[in-house]
């Protein structure tokens, strides 16, 4: 715990910068202002949820918060070398490519409606809407890794590391309480569990646990792209790129690990604050204090493990707090 403390330290050492971190501050805040003023995912690009178009807008808006956060992040680490490297250009277009498809990718529905009952159908529409993930995002990434990637370490942060477990294992630990004190309030139960008025046990004459496991499993499924693409593509796989063209001050300094170089920490939490605007304000607000977090311990660990048991871990938490609140005597 104390190597990974220490590597946080050093991180923000080497990349904390008052301006650079305010100016990032007003740019997200920005962001979230049209958001919310406008209703801009919500409002627009909601609107029309089978509409081609959908993926064309979500690549503009990530695109948009993404460059622009990592505009100020090179010009104040002395880094115009990235706007030259094709690497860079390339690496970060997938991702932008591969989630805009994925947040607009809308063809589960059709999938879904294959099955003529209705129980069977919303229960299959909201497993599909979890696992898509496994052909919008997996598979790209799998295959740019393969045919693409230059630095074979291992796929994205994929590889479990014992690192950093014990820190992962306190934060959620630390979310227990929190949890069961929301699960007390009206607004918390209005929305968990999300396994609810489904009745497919029925049509299948299964126990009703078998079809509430199977959908608590691709729940927790659809927290693994997410980190995939975020942390590990996004953090581990581009720290490579911009390894390539640090300056040599950065690369020769002793106090910082070469894996812990300023990296593409600041950058990727403001589109990850993105993908949370069609959810309330403080959940947005609250995704960049995570996503930093989670970014910095997986550029240390090299993995996304801890992000995913975090995640995942508070998902189904959430899910038993709620299931228990149905037999809590009223």
């Amino acid at each position: 715990m104390r190597e990974l403390l220490r590597d946080i330290r050093a991180y923000l050492r080497a990349d904390f910068k008052p301006a650079l971190y305010g100016l990032t501050a007003l740019w997200v805040a920005f962001l979230i202002t049209i958001n919310y003023t406008f209703h801009l995912e919500n409002g627009i690009i909601d609107r029309q949820p089978l509409s081609p178009w959908r993926p064309v807008w979500y690549f503009g808006m990530y695109a948009t918060a993404y460059y622009g956060a990592f505009w100020l992040w090179s010009r104040f680490h002395h880094r115009p070398d990235i706007w030259r490297n094709p690497r860079f250009w390339f690496h970060t277009l997938v991702a932008l490519v591969v989630y805009a498809y994925y947040a607009g990718f809308s063809a589960y529905v059709d999938w879904a409606q294959r099955f003529s009952d209705y129980r069977l159908y919303l229960y299959a529409y909201k497993v599909f809407s979890n696992l898509h993930s496994v052909v919008t995002i997996v598979l790209p990434l799998g295959l740019y890794y393969l045919f693409f990637d230059k630095n074979r370490t291992g796929f994205y942060g994929l590889k479990p590391k014992r690192k950093g477990l014990l820190v992962y294992l306190m934060l959620l630990g630390l979310m227990v309480p929190v949890i069961l004190f929301a699960s007390f309030q009206p607004d918390f139960l209005e929305a968990y569990p999300t396994y609810r008025n489904m009745t497919p046990h029925e049509v299948l004459n299964v126990p009703e646990w078998i079809t509430a496991l199977g959908y608590e499993l691709a729940y927790g499924w659809d927290f693994v792209p997410t980190e995939l693409i975020f942390r590990g593509f996004l953090v581990i796989g581009l720290s490579y790129v911009l390894r390539t063209g640090a300056s040599q001050a950065d690369k020769s300094s002793p106090a910082i690990p070469s894996l812990l170089q300023p990296g593409p920490v600041l950058p990727m939490i403001v589109w990850y604050a993105t993908i949370h605007f069609g959810r309330p304000l403080g959940e947005t607000v609250s995704s960049l204090f995570g996503g930093y977090i989670l970014g910095v311990l997986a550029l240390s660990t090299r993995s996304i493990w801890g992000g995913l048991f975090i995640h995942i871990g508070i998902a189904w938490l959430m899910e038993a707090a709620a299931f228990g609140q149905q037999f809590w005597p009223k």
